[in-house]
C-alpha cells in the first residue's frame, strides 16, 4: 500500500514504460531491471510558485514527498556566487550545506522517509560525502547508520565526519563500485528492499534524489534559466536530479526550457564519457583520480545521467587531474573553497570555453558539490603558498610589504 506522503507520485520505468504506485521499497523495474523514476502526478500537486514559503529544501515541499517526521538541519538555500572575470558564470556552492556537500539535500528527504516507515537504521556505500551526510541525518533522527567504504579510498575529512556522528563503518576491498555491490546484495532482492532493519539511501533510491533536484529550483528562483549547467559526475544521480528539477518546472509552466546539462568526469574515471563517445559500456575497471568523490567506474545511475545530458542537448566531457587541481586553486583565489571533485565543474567550463562549446556571454552555473575541508590532504598538497618562520618583530615587519600574491 502506498504511504500517504507518496500519494502524489508514481514510479515509472524509463526504459520499458512499466508503471506502479509509489513505494519506498521498490527501486528497480520488475520487468527489465532498470532504475525507476519517481514522477509527480500533475493533478495531485498544488504548486503556487510565487507564494512559496520558508527557505531551503523544504521550501519546495509541494514538489517533494512529505513524510510526517521531517528530519532537517536547514539544508539548501546555498550561495550562488558570480565568478570574477567570467561575468555570466556562477558557482552553486553546495559546500555550505550542514555536512558540507549536496548530499544533505537528498538525506533530509531520504532519512525523513526512513524514519516514517519505521526502520531501525539506514545503510549506504560511499566515497565519503554520502557517508558523512547519512551519518549526520541518521543521528539527528535517532536512527542507526551503517556505511560501507572502499578500504583506503575515502578522504580523511569525510571519514572523520561519519565517525563523529556515530556511524558503524565497514571497509571492503576494492573501489566504491565494490562497496555498492555489497550493499545492494545485502538489502535488495529483485529490485525491492528486503531488509526491515536497514534502509538503503544510495542514489539508487529515487526518493533521495527528489531532495537533490531542489538545486534546480533555487537556481531558477535566483537567476532564471541558465544556458548551461556543469555538474561533476561520479555515480550519475545528481546530474539527473538537477535535470529532473528543471524538467518539472517546465511541466508546471514555471519556465519554458531546460538548460543544457554538461557532465564532467575526471579522465581516469570517465565511464560516461566512454559511453557517450560510443567506445563501449559505461564502466571501467580501477578508476583513478585525485577527485575521490567521482572516483567511480560503474555508475549505477548511468542511464539516468545519459538521459539528462541527451534530452537537454548537453555533453559529457573529461578533464585531467591537473586541470581539476588548477581549477581548485582558481576558486580558492576567489574565496570559494571546494574539494577536487567540485572543481571539475570549473575545469570543464574552462575547457568548454577553450574549445568553443560555450561562449563567454552564456549564462552558466557550475555545481560545486563539496567543501574544501572534505579532503584536507589534497588541499594542503595543492597549495603553493609558502609558510615562513619568523623569530622577531623586524622579520614580521619585513613581510608587511606589497607583494605579488601566489597563484
Amino acid at each position: 500500500m502506498r504511504p500517504r506522503f507518496l500519494s502524489k507520485y508514481i514510479l515509472k520505468c524509463p526504459r520499458c514504460g512499466f508503471e506502479t504506485e509509489a513505494s519506498p521499497y521498490v527501486m528497480r523495474c520488475p520487468r527489465c531491471g532498470e532504475l525507476l523514476d519517481a514522477l509527480l502526478i500533475a493533478d495531485r500537486v498544488r504548486l503556487n510558485w510565487g507564494g512559496l514559503r520558508g527557505r531551503g529544501v523544504w521550501r519546495y515541499r509541494e514538489l517533494l514527498p512529505e513524510p510526517g517526521n521531517t528530519v532537517t538541519m536547514g539544508e539548501g538555500a546555498t550561495p550562488l556566487i558570480r565568478l570574477r572575470g567570467h561575468g555570466n558564470a556562477y558557482v552553486k556552492f553546495e559546500g555550505a550545506n550542514p555536512t558540507g556537500s549536496f548530499k544533505d539535500r537528498g538525506m533530509t528527504v531520504g532519512v525523513s522517509l526512513a524514519l516514517s516507515i519505521g526502520v531501525k537504521g539506514v545503510i549506504v556505500a560511499s566515497t565519503g560525502n554520502t557517508a558523512a551526510s547519512a551519518a549526520a541525518y541518521a543521528a539527528r533522527a535517532g536512527l542507526e547508520c551503517l556505511v560501507v567504504l572502499p578500504k583506503g579510498g575515502v578522504a580523511k575529512g569525510k571519514l572523520g565526519q561519519a565517525m563523529l556522528h556515530g556511524a558503524k563503518i565497514a571497509e571492503v576491498p576494492g573501489t566504491f563500485d565494490n562497496a555498492l555491490e555489497y550493499v545492494l546484495e545485502a538489502v535488495l532482492s529483485d529490485g525491492r528492499v528486503n531488509n526491515v532493519n536497514y534502509y538503503p539511501l544510495n542514489s539508487i533510491n529515487p526518493w533521495r534524489l527528489e531532495g537533490q533536484k531542489t538545486i534546480a529550483y533555487e537556481i531558477v528562483e535566483e537567476i532564471g534559466v541558465p544556458d548551461y549547467v556543469f555538474v561533476p559526475v561520479g555515480n550519475g544521480g545528481n546530474i539527473y536530479a538537477i535535470w529532473k528539477g528543471f524538467r518539472e518546472l517546465v511541466d508546471f509552466g514555471v519556465i519554458d526550457r531546460v538548460p543544457k546539462m554538461i557532465g564532467v568526469q575526471a579522465s581516469g574515471a570517465a565511464p560516461m564519457v566512454r559511453y557517450w563517445r560510443g567506445l563501449g559500456e559505461a564502466r571501467i575497471d580501477n578508476p583513478r583520480t585525485v577527485a575521490s568523490a567521482i572516483r567511480i567506474g560503474r555508475p549505477i545511475n548511468w542511464f539516468r545521467a545519459y538521459r539528462a545530458v541527451k534530452y537537454s542537448g548537453g555533453e559529457f566531457i573529461e578533464v585531467s587531474d591537473d586541470e581539476i587541481l588548477m581549477a581548485q586553486r582558481m576558486l580558492g583565489r576567489e574565496g570559494i573553497g571546494v574539494e577536487p571533485a567540485s572543481a571539475a565543474s570549473l575545469a570543464g567550463y574552462l575547457k568548454a570555453l577553450g574549445e568553443g562549446m560555450v561562449d563567454a556571454g552564456d549564462k552558466v552555473v557550475l555545481i560545486a558539490t563539496g567543501h574544501a575541508l572534505k579532503d584536507p590532504d589534497t588541499l594542503l598538497m595543492n597549495s603553493n603558498v609558502n609558510m615562513v618562520s619568523v623569530s622577531s618583530l623586524d622579520e614580521l615587519r619585513s613581510l608587511i610589504v606589497a607583494q605579488e600574491p601566489g597563484i
